[in-house]
């Protein structure tokens, strides 16, 4: 049975360069891992406990809950904005970390990787991605990291499915997410 890993891209821009990555992920994840790439983060109403009471969770919100669920592990791809995650990601934990101890993060493995424009390809996005995990109670894999720098320039006339190195890295993240899964 193949480990299935849902993604969830921060970008919510059609020709971003983590949305390719997303799709580089889709497209060389290893024997025995199933991707999918969710879509529907930008329909996603800003978290309100108000409207998260049972019967009346917003439809995106539960359809968000519900492909949580049925994952075996998660895998986030952030860009960085101002220095953090984009405000679209950290909605999406927000939903899946309710209710509090039981949500759909509550132990689900979790890699958080990404691109950025910076020398340091978006490293202090994905920390505070596996930092709201953790909080969440997601099992972040913490020794499970890519951050590819220089994106614009790197990605200008290749998509990441094509660079080579990037198709090595991301089949090993997916690797290291499927022995992790397996073993829970």
């Amino acid at each position: 049975m193949a480990t299935k890993v849902l993604t969830l891209v921060g970008s919510l821009r059609a020709g971003s360069t983590n949305q390719q990555l997303a799709e580089a992920t889709a497209l060389n994840s290893p024997e025995g891992v199933e991707v999918s790439v969710y879509s529907g983060l930008d329909s996603l109403p800003f978290y309100n406990e108000d409207h998260d009471v049972e019967g009346a969770v917003p439809a995106a919100a539960q359809a968000l809950r519900d492909a949580a669920g049925e994952a075996d592990a998660l895998l986030l791809i952030s860009p960085e904005y101002n220095g953090t995650m984009p405000a679209v990601l950290k909605n999406a934990i927000d939903w899946l970390s309710r209710p509090f101890g039981t949500g759909a993060v509550k132990d689900k493995p979790s890699v958080v990787i990404g691109t950025a424009f910076g020398q340091y390809g978006g490293v202090w996005a994905q920390d505070e991605a596996r930092k709201a995990l953790t909080i969440a109670g997601a099992n972040v894999l913490e020794d499970v990291k890519l951050s590819i720098p220089n994106s614009v320039v790197r990605f200008a006339e290749l998509h990441p499915k094509d660079d080579a190195e990037v198709v090595g890295q991301v089949a090993e993240v997916l690797a290291n997410i499927r022995t992790v899964a397996e073993a829970n």
